[in-house]
């Protein structure tokens, strides 16, 4: 669907964004400017005040400035002097001449000898002697750099606005006698209201400038964007929506309407690639699906048939009290290579089967089959677990073209005196667990992996159980579930969480078991399968 709101579209942001950049600009170039036109200015103002300081000093007899001082401002003397200042002010623009003796000790106060004012100007002037606390310590500090003989002269610009003389700038130089002492210091000080009007005018013009300036680039890149971009986009966005909404590639191509020999037009001629590719992948994907429905569907026939093959109903011998035994398995893909397997060999004669293949899926869970199918022939011809598990590699390895082995765990319980003789074939230790105890790791001695190598001989040994005695056995896929962080359920969790459920009955155990597993992996994927059976020993037949 085209978009509606023109602040969408690409003109309008790539319009906006050079407006901004050009406002970030004219910013810095105020803010440039301003600092330029403003040094500029009072360095004007600065010339000024010290060549009318020059001037003023010149028409005072430095060698009477005690006179002066003493006269009380009323001798002709005086008054000839104040009245050539006065007119000096006057001519000059400035807003006062005056000449005062700054307190030495701190220069925190300071006496008026002489003091005049522009006649234009609000303010008036300090009476003869007038004693005035120095109004911060800037002024401090310059009236002794001079007294000290460190500067011949020195400027204050008071240019905050919060004072009460509004923005002005002070110039001030020492007088002195013949001696080469210091007498006293004359100041003239001059407002700055033009300099601060001169600079709001330049803020406005470079405001005007900008504004002018923005709707120039607003409406140049307007026509330009429109016509070398935006038409040639919404064409291909038009074509792009149809072809969604239609999935059928139309007679007249793209690029015979959109002549663009930029990235556009290398966009319309991807399209019309896109468009054609995307229809051919529509084809070949209805004859994979086909295809993939067909595979789903035989692998569903095998998961069934797999899952049939494995003992799966419970209870699983309703005429026996002696025992209790239960199995799952949860293969990683469709069809997994782990099985388990229990069955009675005679009506005294329980045998127990797991076993873990190597690789995954179809192949291993084919190979699975026939390994589960031998074990159990010669199981039921009588034979002892060593004696099984070597027959049974026999027979595998004499036609193993592919070097496929599998783990296998083998017990034959003595269903009435409870004895289990067990043999172990690469596979996984089993977890005991005798009565009123807990679950153990029972390190049993391994033999060769079945298919791995003829002419191998496998070993027995016996375990005594009682009743309450309970038995895991488990693949390695239960082990080394992992998590997210690629850290491992291990061997300590998991017999930690066979404790957990110690008491309950064998299905309870498992549940629990994978329970705390799927807690543990949460959401990461499972790579191996995961098979468990666990049996308990409840008594022996009377």
């Amino acid at each position: 669907m085209l978009m509606k709101d023109p602040r969408t579209s690409i003109v309008f942001k790539s319009i906006f964004g050079n407006v901004f950049l050009l406002a970030v600009l004219s910013v810095i170039v105020i803010i440039i400017g301003y600092r330029g036109f403003t040094s500029a200015l009072l360095t004007q103002y600065a010339d000024g005040g010290f060549r009318t300081a020059d001037t003023a000093a010149s028409l005072i007899d430095i060698n009477k400035m005690d006179e002066y001082e003493q006269s009380g401002g009323v001798t002709d003397e005086y008054m000839e002097v104040w009245n050539s200042l006065d007119s000096l002010c006057n001519s000059q623009g400035v807003t006062f001449i005056y000449v005062i003796r700054p307190d030495k000790s701190d220069y925190g106060h300071i006496k008026f000898i002489f003091s005049t004012i522009n006649h234009e100007s609000e303010f008036t002037p300090y009476e003869f002697g007038y004693l005035r606390e120095t109004t911060n310590d800037e002024y401090r500090t310059k009236y002794k750099a001079i007294y000290d003989g460190q500067s011949a002269g020195e400027l204050v610009v008071r240019d905050k606005g919060y004072i009460e003389t509004d923005t002005h700038i002070t110039t001030m130089i020492p007088l002195k006698d013949s001696t080469g002492k210091i007498q006293a210091l004359l100041c003239v000080q001059r407002q700055m209201d033009g300099m601060a009007r001169s600079r709001l005018d330049y803020i406005k013009h470079i405001l005007i400038a900008l504004v002018a300036l923005a709707l120039i680039v607003i409406f140049g890149q307007a026509v330009y964007m429109r016509r070398v971009f935006l038409d040639p986009v919404k064409k291909i966005t038009s074509e792009a929506v149809r072809f969604a909404e239609e999935n059928a590639v139309k007679e007249g191509r793209l690029t015979d309407t959109v002549k663009n020999i930029d990235e556009i037009g290398t966009l319309a001629h991807a399209l019309d690639t896109m468009e054609d590719r995307i229809e051919k992948y529509v084809n070949d994907l209805a004859s994979i699906t086909a295809e993939k429905e067909r595979i789903n569907t035989e692998l569903s026939l095998a998961t069934r048939i797999q899952y049939a093959m494995l003992p799966h109903i419970y209870p699983a011998f309703p005429g026996y009290e002696e025992f209790d035994v239960y199995a799952s398995m949860n293969p990683a893909k469709e069809v997994g290579g782990d099985f388990y397997d229990f069955f009675l060999v005679d009506d005294r004669h329980l045998c127990m089967v797991i076993a873990d293949v190597s690789g995954k899926g179809i192949p291993a869970a084919l190979f699975m089959m026939a390994s589960k199918i031998i074990i159990a022939n010669n199981a039921k011809m009588g034979k002892s677990p060593a004696e099984i598990l070597k027959s049974t590699n026999e027979t595998i390895c004499s036609n193993n073209h592919e070097e496929m082995f599998v783990t296998v765990w083998l017990g034959i319980l003595d269903i009435k005196e409870g004895k289990l003789t067990a043999a172990n074939a690469g596979h996984e230790y089993p977890m005991l667990m005798q009565p009123d105890g807990e679950f153990e790791l029972f390190k049993d001695k391994h033999g060769f992996v079945i298919g791995g190598m003829d002419g191998v001989k496998y070993k027995e040994y016996e375990i005594d159980l009682t009743k309450g005695s309970k038995l895991f056995l488990y693949t390695d896929g239960l082990p080394e579930a992992t998590d997210e962080n690629n850290e491992m359920f291990g061997t300590d969790r998991t017999l930690t969480a066979l404790n957990k459920y110690r008491t309950s009955k064998p299905e309870d155990i498992l549940k629990g078991v994978k329970s705390e597993v799927d807690g543990f992996v949460r959401e990461a994927e499972q790579f191996d399968d995961l098979t468990m059976l666990c049996l308990e020993y409840k008594k022996s037949r009377v």
